[in-house]
């Protein structure tokens, strides 16, 4: 489903003061806002207070007729919008200025905010699917294992001041002792078994800026892709890369990759792993994952990745 963008479009752009490194982010912000305002956009611009945020301010705009919601932060900020706008019509929009923006990639535009302002105005509006952890809804992906305790324990101050950095130094940390652990994991019902090191559970393709663990997800498809990795210990993690770089996938008989609606993951005799969702520690297992078919409308700009969409049809 694709809709043009109307010539007097509401937007609220949704910033998180926290984020990035800019010292003048509220001047580039109103340069943004009058880049689109020339275009007879009617833009408006609030900053977050407090995490949750986002979410209350876009369900307000939401409810107040805005025909789209731009976030201005990083995957955490884009994954508080999304979480107030899914089920609405009112679409997601995004700008850079996190720690990797993984989404901004996605959709094709600069690292630049005003340059990526002038790429977005030529979007055309889609609706996606969106994925579903527990009760909060993800854009991007959920993991579960190895990357989620890594993301538990990196501060935000740490992320501010090394980027992605902070997240290398805290998994090279964390995976001296770290080991898989069987699970009690079901895809559509489906037991998998083996110790298993790490599951994502992906909406969209691309981790981490670099990386695509489900380099097949498409996000209108009304599935969600999974690729598990099992080991004993991340001293095997290398050899699973390289399987997943050259997406051989099933090859590598301890790297396995599934498409499916639900995916159900307990831990044996009680003990809890972390789970991550769009970069942010959500909590622990048991937790259940499932797809929310066609239920997120989102601004796609015209050089954003094809490779995303069931067919070049489908998108903007």
């Amino acid at each position: 489903m694709r809709a043009n963008i109307p010539p007097n479009l509401q937007v609220l752009i949704v910033y998180n003061p926290a984020a990035g490194q800019s010292p003048d982010l509220k001047q580039t912000l109103d340069r943004v806002a009058n880049l689109w305002r020339d275009l007879g956009w009617q833009v408006q611009i609030a900053a977050t207070t407090a995490p949750g945020d986002a979410t209350s301010k876009a369900q307000i705009a939401a409810r107040s007729g805005y025909n789209a919601v731009v976030a201005a932060g990083g995957d955490g900020t884009v994954n508080e919008v999304m979480n107030g706008l899914v089920g609405t019509e009112t679409a997601l929009g995004v700008l850079p200025l996190g720690t990797v923006n993984i989404w901004a990639r996605e959709m094709g535009l600069s690292m630049d905010m005003l340059k990526a302002a002038e790429i977005l105005a030529k979007s055309e509006l889609t609706k996606i699917d969106v994925g579903m952890a527990g009760n909060r809804y993800f854009l991007l992906m959920a993991g579960i294992g190895f990357d989620a305790a890594v993301t538990a324990t990196v501060r935000s101050e740490e992320k501010k001041l090394f980027g992605a950095i902070a997240y290398v130094k805290q998994a090279i940390q964390i995976a001296w002792n770290f080991r898989g652990v069987r699970l009690k994991l079901r895809i559509d019902g489906k037991r998998v078994r083996g110790k298993i090191l790490m599951v994502i559970v992906g909406n969209s393709q691309l981790y981490g800026g670099a990386i695509k663990f489900t380099a097949h997800a498409t996000i209108d498809d009304g599935l969600l892709d999974v690729c598990v990795i099992k080991g004993r210990d991340m001293l095997s993690a290398p050899r699973r890369l390289i399987s997943i770089f050259a997406r051989h996938y099933n090859r590598d008989p301890q790297v396995k990759y599934y498409q499916a609606k639900q995916v159900e993951i307990r831990r044996k005799r009680g003990k809890a792993l972390p789970v991550q969702v769009d970069g942010d520690y959500l909590g622990t297992t048991p937790m259940s994952f499932r797809v929310v078919p066609d239920s997120l409308w989102i601004m796609v700009p015209p050089n954003a990745d094809r490779s995303l969409w069931r067919s070049v049809e489908g998108s903007a």
